[in-house]
């Protein structure tokens, strides 16, 4: 390491509480472990996951990244109460946790897990279950299917939005993410 590297160094340890053990992040990408096995070992990667807002009154569909820090353009600037009621009149949405992974023949919507929450810019005021955000991300993850509480109308934008997005992927998807976003 050289002088210059050996200054920036210093200077993010000092940025993060001076370089005392825990004090920062690891920032972990590709294969953490380097095949080692040591560690890093049994770290999860986001690299395949995707959140997805859908914007109810508007019928449409888009991803932001940022909410996999609970910073995306929707989430910016509003304090969310765990609450419906405390939150009255917000605008409803949507965000969906979709996970690709690799099946059979290519690469496949595996995961999907929706989260209702609702946003009231002029009050700056928001429901959401934080709890509830963790826990369907962790079941994306992991597979799962979890749509059954979503109305029809956004269940009808978000698989039109993976359909026409990769048309290849969906038609990988599981059966049962495919009957989960079927509406009558």
């Amino acid at each position: 390491m050289n002088e210059e590297e050996q200054k920036k160094n210093d200077k993010i340890k000092s940025m993060m509480g001076g370089g005392k053990k825990g004090q920062g992040f690891n920032i972990l990408s590709s294969d953490s472990t380097d095949g080692h096995g040591g560690y890093g070992a049994g770290t999860i990667t986001l690299n395949n996951m995707s959140p997805v807002f859908i914007d109810v009154d508007e019928g449409d569909a888009f991803v932001d990244m940022g909410a996999l820090h609970a910073r995306s353009a929707v989430e910016k600037g509003i304090k969310f109460k765990p609450t419906k009621e405390e939150a009255p009149d917000g605008r409803p949405f949507w965000l969906v946790w979709v996970n690709t992974d690799h099946v059979e023949g290519g690469p496949a919507y595996a995961g999907v897990a929706a989260c209702e929450m609702t946003v009231n810019r002029e009050t700056r005021r928001g429901y959401k279950s934080l709890p509830e955000h963790v826990n369907n991300m962790d079941k994306a993850l992991k597979g799962k299917v979890i749509v059954e509480h979503m109305d029809d109308r956004s269940k009808d934008i978000l698989r039109d939005y993976l359909a026409n997005f990769d048309p290849e992927m969906w038609e990988r998807a599981s059966d049962e993410l495919k009957s989960g976003l079927a509406t009558s």
